[in-house]
Protein backbone atom coordinates (compact mmCIF):
# COMPACT_ATOMS: atom_id res chain seq x y z
CA UNK A 1 0.00 0.00 0.00
CA UNK A 2 1.42 3.37 -0.97
CA UNK A 3 1.53 6.38 1.29
CA UNK A 4 0.53 9.49 -0.67
CA UNK A 5 0.00 12.97 0.77
CA UNK A 6 -1.05 16.21 -0.87
CA UNK A 7 -0.21 19.78 0.10
CA UNK A 8 -1.81 22.77 -1.64
CA UNK A 9 -1.27 26.53 -1.79
CA UNK A 10 -4.39 27.14 -3.88
CA UNK A 11 -2.47 27.43 -7.16
CA UNK A 12 -0.49 24.20 -6.99
CA UNK A 13 -0.82 20.88 -5.17
CA UNK A 14 2.32 18.95 -4.25
CA UNK A 15 1.86 15.19 -4.31
CA UNK A 16 4.33 13.24 -2.17
CA UNK A 17 4.53 9.48 -2.57
CA UNK A 18 6.59 8.21 0.37
CA UNK A 19 7.14 4.75 -1.12
CA UNK A 20 9.08 6.29 -4.04
CA UNK A 21 11.32 8.53 -1.94
CA UNK A 22 15.04 7.63 -1.98
CA UNK A 23 15.89 10.32 0.60
CA UNK A 24 18.37 12.11 -1.68
CA UNK A 25 17.28 15.31 0.14
CA UNK A 26 17.39 17.41 -3.03
CA UNK A 27 14.12 19.01 -1.94
CA UNK A 28 15.56 19.97 1.45
CA UNK A 29 18.75 21.34 -0.11
CA UNK A 30 16.83 23.43 -2.65
CA UNK A 31 14.05 24.79 -0.44
CA UNK A 32 14.90 24.27 3.26
CA UNK A 33 12.12 26.66 4.32
CA UNK A 34 9.56 24.39 2.65
CA UNK A 35 10.86 20.86 3.31
CA UNK A 36 11.55 20.08 6.96
CA UNK A 37 11.68 16.30 7.45
CA UNK A 38 11.75 16.50 11.25
CA UNK A 39 8.50 18.51 11.45
CA UNK A 40 4.86 17.58 10.93
CA UNK A 41 3.63 18.43 8.41
CA UNK A 42 7.06 18.22 6.81
CA UNK A 43 6.07 20.29 3.77
CA UNK A 44 5.20 23.95 4.41
CA UNK A 45 4.10 24.87 0.88
CA UNK A 46 3.36 28.51 1.65
CA UNK A 47 7.06 29.21 2.25
CA UNK A 48 7.86 29.33 -1.49
CA UNK A 49 6.30 30.65 -4.66
CA UNK A 50 4.52 28.37 -7.09
CA UNK A 51 7.34 28.89 -9.61
CA UNK A 52 10.00 27.96 -7.03
CA UNK A 53 8.07 24.82 -6.10
CA UNK A 54 7.63 23.78 -9.74
CA UNK A 55 11.35 24.21 -10.43
CA UNK A 56 12.37 22.22 -7.37
CA UNK A 57 9.86 19.41 -7.87
CA UNK A 58 10.98 18.92 -11.47
CA UNK A 59 14.42 18.02 -10.09
CA UNK A 60 13.23 15.30 -7.67
CA UNK A 61 15.43 12.32 -8.63
CA UNK A 62 13.02 9.61 -7.47
CA UNK A 63 9.75 11.08 -8.69
CA UNK A 64 8.40 10.97 -5.15
CA UNK A 65 7.43 14.64 -5.45
CA UNK A 66 5.12 15.67 -8.27
CA UNK A 67 2.60 18.46 -8.62
CA UNK A 68 -0.61 19.43 -10.32
CA UNK A 69 -1.79 22.94 -11.08
CA UNK A 70 -5.17 23.73 -9.57
CA UNK A 71 -7.86 25.03 -11.89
Amino acid sequence: MSNKKEYSNGELTIIWQAHKCTHAAECVKALPNVYKPKEKPWITIENATTAELQAQISKCPSGALTYKLNQ
